[in-house]
């Protein structure tokens, strides 16, 4: 797939599928994907931006994260990481966690319960689902297209859009992982990360250990494509196991560079300084 074209999927479908099923969700504006709501609520409820991932150097990238859902694959995989095969388990959706003080820490995507003979909570465990950030602007090419659909569209507008890894580790994951996780790994339930392949990818490698022995399991999924179907297939690609604080710590802090190169810019800004006229805040003073 080109990377003319921004837009992978659009209500769930390839552009160049044209079956009718395709046609109805893309003319109602649906999802087929179990959202909350039988529409696509991306973005605007009343004008959703139903792009459900990119095109981005060969890859589809999943920017929103309703994507995951489909089949409910990700509540079925986790709950097998939890607990043996034959326990009974439910989940619930969008959980608001507080800390100590009664102060939310935001919602858990999912929580999954195991269940007694008698329907009472014996254990539970987290799921954090994960799509990619996107900079640049994809309303405007999605509304071109939708003005006028076709397997051909290309888009070469300003402001491309392209995925944001770093936004969508920096800005959303690592701070939910160390606070909402924070509190999970308190209480020692497991936890469950669902991202795409591609996304992981771009994190420092994990150091890994056994199943048995891990606080968090990290999903990884992908896409694959059915020729025969014209349709996108949610694929678990493999699964990483990490304990807690060796696997946040080596995403936090970032390999130093070299001080001397550092100072060597500080010098170098410092004597452009002393060649121009000085500004209010850089007069040298005395303690």
């Amino acid at each position: 797939m080109s990377d003319i074209n921004p837009m992978a999927e659009i209500f769930g479908f390839p552009i160049d599928n044209n079956s009718e099923r395709a046609l109805y969700y893309r003319e109602n504006r649906l999802c087929p994907f179990n959202n909350r709501f039988p529409n696509c609520t991306k973005d605007k409820a009343d004008d959703p931006l139903g792009v459900c991932c990119v095109n981005h150097s060969g890859n589809m990238v999943i920017t929103c994260p309703t994507r995951f859902r489909e089949d409910w694959k990700i509540l079925r995989n986790a709950a097998a990481f939890v607990w043996p095969k034959g326990t009974k388990w439910t989940s619930l959706p969008e959980i608001r966690l507080t800390d100590a003080n009664g102060l939310s820490a935001g919602n858990v995507d999912y929580v999954i319960i195991k269940c007694d003979d008698n329907g009472n909570i014996a254990d539970f465990a987290s799921i954090e689902v994960q799509g990619v950030y996107i900079s640049g602007n994809l309303r405007k090419p999605f509304q071109e297209y939708m003005r006028n659909p076709s397997a051909d569209f290309n888009w070469n507008g300003p402001n491309y859009p392209h995925p944001d890894y770093l936004s969508s580790s920096r800005k959303r994951l690592i701070p939910q992982m160390l606070y909402k996780g924070g509190i999970f790994k308190a209480w020692r339930k497991k936890q469950c990360v669902v991202i795409q392949k591609s996304f992981f990818e771009t994190l420092p490698k994990l150091p890994q250990v056994n199943k048995n022995k891990a606080d968090i399991a990290w999903f990884l999924y992908d896409l694959e494509y059915n020729e025969a179907e014209k349709q996108n297939h949610l694929v678990l690609y493999d699964t990483i196991y990490t304990e807690f604080e060796p696997a946040l710590d080596k995403i936090i802090y970032t390999n130093p560079g070299n001080i001397e190169d550092f100072v060597g810019q500080l010098q170098e800004k410092l004597e452009e300084r002393k060649s121009n006229a000085p500004e209010p805040h850089s007069v040298f003073e005395l303690l």
